[in-house]
């Protein structure tokens, strides 16, 4: 079970959601789920991606290969070999009229087998998970309704099939049967099992366990934050689709305005020798085998510009070199970054700032007063400029964060009404990005990660998604933001004197009867 160790181990949570395909799933905001391991059973990761996926039947096997996997794992007997996906091949144990003893067995101390009951699958699952982490974990079973007359829960780009309904009703039965059984079972053992839904034995309707998981949700009543807050994703997503889902939810889901990912033409941008060099990482022996790997296709990115329209997140790229740059045109970009990498490759930036109808972020890191005025110059036409102060070292020190340039670029902002102060943070925790916000910053970008990678980049400044970490830093935005006020001197609603003068009724009569006599 190694692979599952190495999985829930990017989670820090004791958190546990098994997925099924009732209806009540769709009550569910896929955000509750953003920072705990999700188990599906079947093809339920067609309703949003899970962690780990666990089947035996063919039919699952034919629609994922249609769909696309959308699981870090899968657990099945059958042959099924998605590509960029780890599979652990498991017998199956079919069930009959005298094995139903020995799968309950199984379930707190037999092998590990692809029970015909999936959930009871799952459920050993969990118990692997808290053995694994050495303490409980609460379960949320969600989306098993037992209800087959109500259908199925959502999918993206359709239904599943009803089925026959006399059928689904006499296996849905019996599966609801195994449950109750496991149930019992499960007391006092490592795992919480929670039901989530309204059958008699559940302990939670899905509407509650979204405003426990979300008690700050994001709704028509958002407040207009005038900071824009961008999670950083660099290529902290692996060159992995699924990862790259998983993090821009996890995102959404805390409060980020934007996502950034990053763009580059690997082979005009390395030099052969560069390329050819040995480079240890789990894609290959060189450092091309690792930059391919990390480098979003264009079919990665159709992906991620349709799945943040449909959840509500603006993304934009940084963008290394010009091949890349004409390949982002296509989407018709908001704003594109020139990231402080590539703040001497000039001739390169000066072509962006001729050509841009779009807002640029221009990050200032290892440069000076002289690229600031060279920039002024440069960009003095493109609709807005975003100038991001940074200092390049990961992680910057204290000393070096250099706020006050921020204040230096809102003073610039009053004669150059297109600029845009803005911040973006290497330095560790959430304090330089709060000073920046006072400083007048109107954007703050912060690295981000998806759980612990010795060999990625940036994980030194980046926060965790899979933690509360990212969430608190967006809170701290906010609070930053709402303390900071409009910067015009008024009388609060919550202000009152303790000492106010009486208002003598003398002041006033002479001339309400002057008024009256005209």
């Amino acid at each position: 079970m190694s692979q599952i160790s190495a999985i829930e181990s990017t989670y820090v949570t004791d958190t546990i959601f098994i997925l099924g395909k009732g209806p009540s799933a769709d009550k569910v905001p896929s955000a509750v789920y953003d920072g705990s391991l999700v188990i599906g059973v079947n093809d339920a990761e067609r309703i949003r991606p899970t962690d780990i996926s666990i089947f035996h039947a063919d039919w699952v096997k034919r629609e994922l290969e249609a769909s696309g996997p959308r699981a870090e794992l899968y657990l099945t007997s059958t042959d099924f070999r998605p590509e960029g996906a780890r599979v652990l091949h498991m017998p199956h144990a079919a069930l009959g009229q005298e094995s139903n003893d020995l799968m309950m067995q199984r379930l707190l101390s037999g092998p590990f087998v692809i029970e015909d009951v999936l959930l009871i699958s799952a459920l050993k699952v969990a118990l692997e998970v808290a053995r694994l982490r050495g303490r409980p974990q609460k379960v949320y079973l969600v989306g098993f309704d037992f209800t087959p007359e109500a259908g199925y829960a959502r999918i993206e780009g359709g239904q599943y099939s009803a089925g026959d309904l006399r059928s689904r009703r006499l296996v849905i039965g019996m599966q609801e049967n195994f449950l109750l059984n496991a149930l019992y079972m499960l007391r006092g053992s490592e795992v919480d099992v929670i039901h989530v839904g309204n059958r008699n034995y559940s302990q939670l309707p899905p509407e509650e366990l979204a405003a426990e998981f979300l008690p700050m949700g994001r709704g028509a009543n958002e407040p207009d934050w005038k900071v824009s807050v961008v999670a950083e994703l660099t290529t902290n997503h692996f060159g992995n689709r699924t990862r790259l889902e998983r993090m821009v939810r996890a995102a959404r889901a805390a409060g980020a305005d934007f996502v950034k990912v990053q763009k580059r033409d690997v082979n005009s941008f390395y030099s052969p020798e560069q390329l050819a060099a040995p480079y240890k990482s789990p894609f290959g022996t060189t450092f091309a085998d690792y930059r391919q790997q990390l480098e979003l296709s264009g079919e990665d990115f159709a992906f991620l510009d349709t799945l943040c329209k449909r959840i509500g997140i603006r993304w934009f790229a940084s963008i290394l070199d010009e091949p890349s740059y004409r390949f982002i045109l296509d989407y018709e970009p908001e704003l594109v970054k020139l990231p402080s990498t590539i703040s001497e490759h000039t001739d390169y930036l000066a072509r962006v700032a001729s050509s841009a109808r779009h807002a640029v972020v221009l990050s200032t890191g290892m440069t000076d007063r002289a690229f600031e005025a060279w920039a002024l110059e440069t960009f003095a036409r493109v609709p807005r400029l975003y100038l991001m102060q940074a200092n390049s070292a990961y992680p910057t020190p204290a000393q070096d964060c250099n706020v006050g340039v921020v204040r230096h670029y809102a003073a610039l902002a009053e004669d150059h009404p297109h600029i845009v102060p803005a911040y973006s943070s290497h330095d560790e925790g959430w304090f330089g990005s709060a000073l920046a916000v006072a400083a007048g910053a109107r954007m703050v970008e912060k690295h981000v990660k998806c759980g612990n990678t010795e060999w990625a980049h940036f994980d030194a400044v980046a926060l965790d998604l899979t933690t509360s970490d990212f969430r608190d830093y967006v809170a701290r935005m906010r609070e930053a933001e709402i303390v900071l006020g409009s910067g015009e001197k008024i009388v609060a609603p919550s202000e009152h004197h303790k000492y106010r003068r009486p208002v003598e009724p003398r002041h006033f009569v002479p001339q309400q009867r002057a008024s009256l006599s005209r």
